[in-house]
């Protein structure tokens, strides 16, 4: 008998939050409900399944599309030796998710990131602020309707 893989492990254990599972090329994924992101990477980071590295984490804008982003989670297991992506779609008029700093240390910068980038509000993370951008800047300068030529307000220099 062939052992399930971790998606259908995954699929098993949590039925009514897994909305879309994707294999191509040896690349695994799967779309989950935005409340259940919590549960099930808490699920992937214990043994077993031991996906103990959170490697990356980004927004991706689908202007035009509803919902309109979605979050992509990197998540790598050292004794499995393998990489699977979370993701979960986030409507424009809700852009809010748990955080993931509880779990790996290094989701405070990249949810900082994506907060200063996109716009999206991370729950529960510990200082939620700009990280490139100057607190005065206005607006989220990778979201696709970002105008390319706005001018924003000055920084006033130091004497």
């Amino acid at each position: 008998m062939e052992e399930k893989d971790v998606l259908e492990r995954l699929r098993e254990r949590f039925p009514a939050e897994i909305k879309e599972i994707t294999r191509s090329l040896g690349d695994e994924a799967a779309v989950i409900d935005k409340a259940a992101l919590l549960p099930i990477v808490t699920f992937l980071k214990q043994k077993p399944e031991d996906y103990a590295m959170l490697l990356d984490l980004t927004c991706v804008d689908y202007r035009g599309e509803k919902p309109r982003f979605e979050m992509v989670y990197h998540l790598f297991s050292l004794t499995g030796r393998a990489r699977l992506r979370i993701k979960v779609r986030l409507d424009e008029n809700d852009l809010w998710i748990a955080s993931l700093t509880p779990l790996w240390k290094n989701a405070h910068w990249l949810e900082r990131e994506v907060y200063d980038l996109f716009g999206v509000h991370f729950e529960g993370h510990p200082d939620l602020r700009r990280i490139f951008m100057w607190e005065g800047f206005e607006g989220h300068p990778l979201r696709k309707d970002y105008p390319l030529r706005r001018s924003q307000p000055l920084i006033r220099l130091k004497d």
